[in-house]
């Protein structure tokens, strides 16, 4: 098997795309939703003095599974990196379902049980807690906790504060996903038009998010990533081929190797993405965005190269966003490992061979080929959860 990934039409070549400006959009600060939610902590601490932490976590209905997004700590460490399924809190099933609050004034007396998250709050020395859930058009989309080093912080009085704040906090993450969900679907309504599906499959597209957020999640502790970037990597994965909307099908869909024309051609769907993406950032008003920064990153770098050797730039080393890079490491995986017209599907250990040859040749980043390979168990999961219908 030792075919390259540049195999076939070009689909996988291992050229991955164009960079924006070659940096990376992990930082904490900037705009994001994590800064954004830290400058309205700062303003209801002169209302409510006694909340020494505002934490939010994301739902997805899919896997049942909360996910810590973004947090505003004044003092201590935030948790991170933790995900939890819904059904085993009753407390806060409960409270997703009745969509009212819930109130915490001696959390030490409360908690039972030894989860990561029990003894993170003991250990931080919160007291007292005040929950209430996320809506979207009556779904529940996340969490939201206001904890205090203060027992019995909560009062009735501080609560319908809070509840003003807790409201405009709904509205900011509600109009944010609402953003990406309407960029995304611009996106798979030009790939439709463009009659993508045989190639971009919802399946391909959903395993390469899935893989990006878990090769961000095992780089989280050694790279400081935020829990922010880590789920806005997973929902801008799949805008990395929107310009293959410009590509003939003769080219696109061709089951045999290109010629140097045809290859010419499929390799200026880097272009093609960054002239659409700019055109979704125009409208959408994002221009100065830290997640317009991540976006062009995915869609410009992802062909790029470590050693030099991608397109459309030459970039070569840390001039290429780790974002790019994951999606590179994601996007060969699942082309390896899926059947297409002019392929069969490689097994996952001839996969994982065939990514730490590429990491051997200067291609891709070897941290991020190694995160796959340790959660080899995930990635057959992920596998198995999103596979083609056809295949």
């Amino acid at each position: 098997m030792g075919r390259s990934v540049a195999l076939a039409n070009g689909m996988v070549s291992l050229h991955p795309p164009t960079g924006a400006d070659g940096g990376s959009s992990q930082t904490r600060g900037g705009d994001g939703l994590g800064a954004r939610l830290r400058q309205l902590h700062g303003q209801l601490l002169e209302v409510v003095p006694a909340v020494d932490r505002i934490g939010c976590a994301l739902y997805n209905q899919g896997d049942d599974l909360l996910r810590t997004f973004v947090n505003s700590t004044r003092c201590g460490t935030p948790i991170e990196a933790y995900e939890w399924r819904l059904a085993e809190s009753t407390s806060l099933s409960q409270l997703a379902r009745s969509g009212g609050s819930r109130v915490i004034d001696d959390i030490p007396a409360a908690i039972s049980g030894d989860t990561p998250h029990s003894r993170w709050l003991l250990e931080q020395g919160y007291r007292s807690s005040f929950t209430v859930p996320l809506l979207q058009r009556g779904e529940l989309i996340g969490i939201l906790f206001f904890d205090s080093l203060r027992p019995a912080a909560f009062t009735a009085p501080v609560q319908r504060s809070l509840e003003l704040f807790a409201t405009l906090i709904n509205l900011t993450i509600s109009q944010e996903l609402d953003l990406v969900r309407s960029i995304s679907l611009s996106a798979a309504v030009a790939r439709e038009f463009a009659n993508l599906r045989d190639t971009e499959t919802g399946g391909h597209l959903e395993r390469m998010a899935h893989y990006a957020r878990l090769i961000g999640r095992e780089l989280q502790a050694s790279r400081g990533l935020s829990d922010e970037f880590i789920e806005n990597l997973y929902l801008f994965a799949p805008l990395h081929d929107i310009g293959k909307i410009g590509i003939p099908d003769e080219v696109l869909l061709k089951p045999g190797q290109l010629d140097a024309g045809e290859r010419e051609l499929m390799e200026n769907h880097v272009r093609m993405g960054v002239e659409v993406l700019e055109k979704l950032i125009g409208d959408f008003d994002l221009e100065h965005r830290q997640e317009a920064a991540m976006m062009r990153n995915v869609v410009a770098d992802h062909h790029e190269c470590l050693d030099g050797s991608g397109y459309p730039r030459g970039l070569a080393g840390e001039a290429i966003s780790l974002e790019a890079r994951i999606i590179a490491v994601a996007d060969v995986l699942d082309a390896l490992t899926s059947q297409r017209p002019y392929k069969t599907s490689w097994s996952l250990d001839a996969a994982l061979g065939e990514l730490e040859r590429l990491v051997a040749m200067g291609k891709l980043d070897p941290d991020c080929v190694a995160a796959v390979a340790r959660r080899r168990g995930d990635v057959e999961a992920i596998r198995e959860r999103f596979r083609d219908t056809d295949a």
